[in-house]
């Protein structure tokens, strides 16, 4: 992994925490979230104030979030909104805690200055030993305060300003009166500064879990679903899918609306990003058979290309058949779902579920490794680490070369515009099983 974290691919925009008293701040938080302190003296830290220093320290990646359900977060600066977040367990966190900071900016930059902000992402789900329970989330609700407790105490002062103020006597009430005075030592005048933070509560529909190998839950479409890679049991859910059931897939994303061909879709340059698809699969076949790539240029791959002659992949024989109709009027191809082509020919359509499902088609088409590193970074680092050196340094050097330098702009041309945050429309999908994108119908008699 140094080769990602030397080039910025890994590890980039973590917050440094190096001065004594953001350490000593930082080892309060842990203190009170997990019981331990850390002994380093200089440290980074994620959007939740994970360090991989200190998990690396502690041998334990965990130690903000031991039961994978109700991750705990440290924040010793709003800067922290802009840091990635790391060993995430569940897709949504990361939107959760960014709103809950954008919600509190102003009072968090305010305590932050004199203390750590601790809290915790509640689902109200405290064990996570069954597939089964994993459904029981339902919502998450975030609350925090700072080590000291100055929130609490904050509270405690305006409820004792409220009585100062309504009761006829309260000024004659020497306990009630020394009680405001030792909590304003702690709070200061919350009359002229208020110290709150509104707790926020966020429904947990869809989303992808890293638990149980990674899994998949649609609820907020026409047609829930649960896909998973290893086997769950029972849960209260059906259909469940496992990744090998490309045709119940591809069914199911259709009848859902939740795809659309990348030769379709609005504001793609679908003849560059099927060339570059087609790369991709080339330096894997290349890599695999120990061929040489030289420097990995499309003219150096291209020769790969003719060497390899009828042993070319079938998903680069497939998206080559589609790149001759979009770019020389070839004739139509007919990919179906069983083709190992067939999910690399698509992007989720644009709406709530876009992110969700693009990490879904990254899963299903996993030599895309472009788009794999900006959607699923967490199945990337995992593939990575199989990878041979030599396919590692070829990756690295395009995601450098090509995405870090416009990332934003790479991400507009491949998946269209982010997604707003409206809730999920109420609206049923619209049942395309019989059409599914240009290649004709889903071969259902195999569900």
């Amino acid at each position: 992994m140094r080769r990602l974290i030397e080039k910025g691919l890994m590890f980039g925009n973590l917050i440094e925490v190096s001065s004594p008293a953001l350490v000593e701040r930082y080892n309060r938080a842990m203190k009170a979230l997990c019981g331990k302190e850390t002994k380093l003296t200089d440290f980074h830290i994620d959007l939740s104030g994970y360090s991989p220093e200190i998990g690396d320290e502690l041998d334990d990646p965990l130690y903000l979030n031991p039961n994978g359900c109700n991750r705990s977060f440290i924040l010793l600066s709003t800067a922290q909104k802009n840091a990635p977040l790391l060993n995430m367990v569940f897709s949504t966190s990361r939107a959760m805690l960014e709103g809950y900071i954008a919600a509190n900016e102003a009072q968090l930059f305010a305590l932050t200055a004199r203390d750590a902000v601790i809290g915790t992402l509640q689902s109200g789900v405290y064990e996570m030993s069954t597939p089964a329970r994993l459904l029981e989330v339902r919502q998450v609700t975030i609350e925090a305060d700072t080590t000291g407790g100055h929130v609490a105490a904050a509270g405690q002062l305006t409820g004792l300003i409220e009585r100062f103020r309504n009761e006829p006597q309260g000024w004659r009430d020497d306990v009630l009166i020394a009680g405001m005075i030792d909590l304003a030592k702690k709070t200061g005048d919350v009359t002229r500064v208020p110290i709150a933070l509104t707790p926020r509560t966020y429904p947990q529909g869809s989303f992808w879990t890293s638990l149980f190998g990674g899994m998949y839950l649609f609820r907020d479409v026409r047609f829930p679903a649960l896909i998973a890679k290893k086997p769950v049991g029972q849960v209260p859910i059906s259909p469940v899918f496992d990744l090998s059931m490309r045709n119940e897939i591809a069914d199911w994303l259709t009848r859902n609306a939740l795809v659309e061909p990348i030769v379709t879709a609005r504001g793609m340059d679908a003849g560059a990003v099927i060339r570059q698809k087609m790369d991709f699969i080339l330096v894997d076949a290349a890599d695999r058979l120990g061929l040489d790539i030289g420097d990995a240029r499309r003219t150096e791959l291209r020769k790969v290309a003719y060497s390899l002659g009828d042993a070319l992949p079938a998903e680069f024989q497939g998206l080559g058949a589609l790149l001759r109709w979009v770019e020389s009027k070839g004739d139509w191809p007919r990919i179906t779902s069983e083709h190992p082509a067939y999910f690399y020919s698509f992007r989720a359509t644009p709406g709530p579920m876009r992110d969700l499902v693009n990490m879904l088609l990254a899963e299903l088409s996993p030599m895309d490794v472009r788009q794999m590193y900006i959607v699923h970074k967490e199945l990337f680092y995992t593939s990575y680490a199989g990878w041979s050196d030599r396919k590692r340094q070829y990756v690295a050097d395009f995601l450098e070369r090509e995405y870090k330098v416009d990332a934003q702009g790479v991400r507009l041309s491949l998946f269209g515009s982010e997604p707003g945050m409206d809730h999920p429309s109420a609206e049923p999908a619209r049942d395309l099983g019989a059409t599914l994108g240009p290649w004709g119908a889903v071969d259902r008699s195999r569900r």
